[in-house]
């Protein structure tokens, strides 16, 4: 890249974090006609891997016919991306799946989530989900398949009542496995790794009817027959989230082939019966292995003079669980064409993490390497390295992505709740981290730049296989991030503090990240972009402690400040404070102080503009409304009055550099309500206050 590319692209990206945060667009766009809310069916894999699809990888494997590197197949899964686009640069949101699967559902990145590291089966936030806003937008609402993310006594003191049931974070119909570890065993009743596990239908154990059942098939199944009857009752557009419990841990294999067909008289098919749910439902447990590979064999030496040998049996189950899932993303598609609603509903395939080491089977370890199921990266789950957090990513939409397309846009998981409200004509909530893709999906409008961001911690080390760069095998992980920025991606293993450097990567031109480019002194800038970055996007949280959470928040350089402070005001009936950049603004103007009486008609009202900090320490903002409002400073949530506020006054505390801050307070006004807004603050030297005008500017 040259210097000249470099410095643009650099000076792009300062314009988007230094400068004010904007509140809407600036330009008036035509007017849309009503939307038609699609259906969404949004399918989440267990430790699947960028490498594991075909037309991602493996198909690249099989053109190589490198008789030592074996390959596998997904037909479907390849299919659909012909039909739709391809997203080979989407990110999950951590390297593991509890806070993976918690930032996709609250749609907020893990310096906002609640739930991090290794924490599983912890209660997810009661705050905006996946659930409960497609819910409030008049979607009907299911989870099929693995949650854990319910609550228990380890995090929760009233854990044993699952806070946090999918039924009470707005799904209207669950059925699947509550915890996490439930999602081990993939045969439920006959538990034949772990013992017999438990499968609700919403708050009741069904698991006593499930003889035979495969998970894959039972949440097969199980989404269809709620696909099907939500079709029937053509009452609301639905939302269902289907997450597969495989193919992570015990690689179990399925009683027999999957049923010819597909749709609404082929393939999975709910039987209902006791002892006999689903149509495969008998024959052996644990037996059957898919025809190509069952006798698979591959040169195991590299000497393509002596015989070759069958593949080890481990690998057979790999892949015979992982074309399980192809065949059934192939049979719901049949469906949805059965239905005619194919051209009305969106499907997104992805995973939730990078491939796992573990295969939970005695005596029969699994590696990564034998697919390259991480495909041309390094790193696999629980790290932070592209192999641990790039995911296998496809979404279709008949007569709205078109078919082929190819997505450039860097995105991450916490991007799907933006843009499936953009989808349906709402802004999502103010308090989400995520923008919508759907200018990226469908090449229609301008693609608003995202953060693309990753924090974790854990104690072991990246695996030392020989496919990894010397460098990264066997380095300790500890605490980590990884941060995007354009075409140059940050990584910190083993951070000790906020000083510590970022290695830096042109992940375009280098995916392995072998050429680590931070000694470069064009790289300075974007060093300091990255570091001041990670503290602009993130709070601390007491369950997960970071060696850069006392870190002053640094300060930006504004243009050309000048004393107040500007706002925007909008018209619509919305059902939480809304992140206003969606929206185009009937009014605008400056205003000495955050006031909501500048604009008496509206329903929404967003402040924006910079807060002078006298002095670096911590402040304290307290934030008195009786509707809804939500503070941010940077890219930090300090205040959120939005879902379930009842009125009254919040508090948040952040420690500032002193200097410019960016902030955006929006507000939404409650009918029937009188107007009521005061912000104050306390900081080194003085005590709670109104925050004066003078402390107060814009650009």
């Amino acid at each position: 890249m040259s210097y000249l590319k470099l410095n643009v692209i650099l000076a792009a990206l300062l314009a988007l974090s230094f400068g004010g945060i904007s509140c809407a667009k600036k330009t008036e766009p035509t007017k849309p006609t009503k939307p038609t809310k699609p259906n969404i069916i949004f399918i989440l894999t267990d430790d699947l891997g960028y490498g594991d699809l075909g037309v991602l990888f493996q198909n690249r494997l099989k053109t190589e016919n490198n008789r030592s590197q074996p390959w596998a197949f997904t037909p479907n899964l390849d299919r659909m991306a012909e039909q739709g686009a391809l997203l080979p640069q989407h990110y999950c949101a951590a390297p593991v799946c509890a806070p993976s699967r918690a930032s996709l559902m609250l749609g907020v990145s893990q310096g906002h989530s609640n739930v991090r590291d290794n924490q599983f089966d912890k209660a997810l936030a009661d705050n905006h989900t996946l659930g409960s806003v497609m819910k409030a937008i008049g979607y009907s609402t299911a989870a099929v398949g693995k949650w854990g993310l319910q609550g228990d006594d380890r995090w929760d003191k009233n854990g044993a009542s699952w806070p946090a049931h999918p039924n009470k974070r707005g799904f209207d119909y669950f059925y699947g496995y509550i915890r996490h570890k439930d999602g081990h065993e993939h045969y439920p009743k006959e538990g034949i790794y772990d013992g017999p596990k438990e499968v609700y239908e919403n708050y009741n154990n069904v698991a006593d009817g499930l003889d035979k059942c495969y998970t894959a098939d039972l949440w097969t199944a199980a989404a269809k027959k709620w696909i099907i009857e939500q079709k029937k009752a053509e009452k609301k557009p639905f939302f269902l989230y289907l997450a597969y419990d495989t193919p992570h841990a015990v690689l179990e294999l399925p009683t027999q082939p999957y049923p010819k067909g597909g749709g609404l008289n082929g393939g999975m098919q709910w039987i209902g019966k006791p002892s006999n749910m689903i149509n495969t439902a008998s024959g052996d447990v644990d037996s059957w292995i898919h025809p190509d590979y069952a006798n698979a064999t591959y040169d195991d030496d590299k000497n393509p003079d002596t015989p070759e040998v069958a593949w080890p049996d481990v690998y057979k189950r790999y892949a015979t669980d992982t074309r399980r899932i192809d065949d059934a993303v192939g049979d719901i598609m049949q469906l949805l064409k059965d239905l005619n609603i194919d051209k009305n509903t969106m499907i997104v395939f992805t995973s939730d993490n990078g491939p796992s080491i573990e295969s939970y089977l005695k005596d029969e370890p699994v590696k990564p390497t034998f697919f390259k199921s991480f495909g041309p990266f390094d790193g696999t789950k629980r790290d932070c390295w592209e192999g641990g957090v790039r995911m296998p990513t496809i979404a279709m939409w008949p007569g709205h992505i078109p078919s082929g397309e190819v997505v450039k846009t860097p995105s991450i998981s916490y991007d799907w709740l933006s843009t499936f409200t953009e989808m349906a004509g709402i802004p999502a909530p103010a308090n989400t981290d995520g923008i919508s893709l759907l200018p990226s999906l469908t090449g229609k409008g301008k693609q608003k730049e995202g953060l693309v961001y990753v924090e974790y911690y854990q104690k072991g080390k990246t695996p030392k296989f020989s496919d990894f760069a010397k460098a990264h095998q066997g380095r300790r992980r500890n605490q980590m991030q990884m941060i995007r920025l354009g075409d140059f991606v940050g990584v910190r293993y083993d951070i000790q503090s906020q000083q510590d450097n970022f290695e830096i990567y042109n992940i375009l031109k280098d995916p392995q990240q072998t050429t680590d480019l931070s000694g470069k002194s064009e790289m300075v800038s974007i060093q300091k972009k990255m570091k001041d970055m990670v503290l602009q996007s993130r709070r601390p949280n007491e369950s997960a402690p970071r060696p850069y959470d006392n870190e002053l928040i640094p300060a930006v350089d504004t243009l050309n400040p000048a004393p107040g402070v500007t706002w925007n005001a909008f018209n619509g009936d919305f059902p939480w404070v809304p992140d206003t950049s969606f929206l185009t603004s009937s009014q605008s103007g400056l205003t000495n102080l955050p006031s909501v009486s500048i604009a008496k008609t509206n329903d929404v009202i967003c402040l924006t503009g910079y807060i002078k900090v006298p002095t670096s320490g911590n402040y304290t903002f307290s934030l008195l409304t009786n509707s809804g409002a939500l503070l941010r400073i940077h890219n930090c949530t300090v205040i959120d009055e939005d879902f379930g506020f009842k009125g009254g006054e919040r508090s948040g505390s952040i420690l500032l550099e002193a200097g410019m801050h960016p902030f955006k307070l929006t507000y939404k006004r409650k009918a029937n309500t009188k107007d009521e807004l005061k912000l104050e603050w306390s900081g080194e030297g003085f005590a709670k206050q109104t925050i004066p005008a003078s402390v107060f500017f814009h650009d």
